[in-house]
């Protein structure tokens, strides 16, 4: 199953880095949009997203049984919430994907740059994470990502990926829980200063 996960992390990588790469800014913008219009709905519903969401992943993140696979929906929701995140950025100057810094941190970027509502902040974070459900985690989680969107805060969209896998078994929910908590609470260098 790890295995799984990082496989889904990966694949969400490339797909990011082939957009950042691509000089065709056209069909960058239509894809960003497409994916958007995938937010909340089921992996393989929409075919316009079929080439970025199914093509080229691993056939152990495929469904077999015609129902989306635990892969299949971190792929999935990753992209379209990426894809928000996104909207209205140069991608190439403002990439909203980056490296090392998980939905807890980020979250703390969040609180740090916007201290007059940093409760409804932390609220709005703790009512997703503490949802009883994949799907109301990721509809609560879109608000939180339009926050981090308006304050130009990345995310490591393939570490979302991961975790998002994760959280769809019952019994590592809270471990995921437990690392976004820990990175929301983790006192970085400057915050020391």
């Amino acid at each position: 199953m790890s295995g799984e996960a990082k496989q889904a992390g990966a694949f969400v990588k490339q797909k990011i880095i082939w957009l950042t790469k691509s000089n065709n800014e056209s069909m960058v913008r239509a894809t960003l949009a497409k994916l958007r219009r995938g937010i909340g709905k089921p992996p393989g519903s929409q075919p316009d997203l079929w080439n970025i969401t199914l093509n080229g992943l691993p056939e152990t993140l495929m469904s077999k049984s015609g129902e989306a696979t635990r892969g299949e929906w971190a792929v999935h929701t990753a992209l379209t919430l990426y894809a928000l995140h996104q909207q209205g950025k140069n991608l190439k100057e403002h990439c909203m994907n980056q490296e090392g810094i998980s939905l807890g941190a980020a979250v703390r970027k969040l609180v740090n740059s916007n201290r007059d509502n940093e409760e409804a902040v932390r609220r709005r974070f703790l009512s997703a994470v503490v949802s009883d459900s994949f799907e109301k985690f990721c509809w609560l989680l879109r608000g939180v990502i339009q926050l981090l969107k308006t304050k130009n805060i990345p995310l490591d969209y393939p570490m979302l990926t991961e975790d998002l896998y994760w959280f769809q078994f019952p019994d590592w929910q809270d471990s995921v829980r437990l690392k976004w908590g820990q990175d929301f609470y983790r006192t970085t260098k400057s915050e020391e200063n």
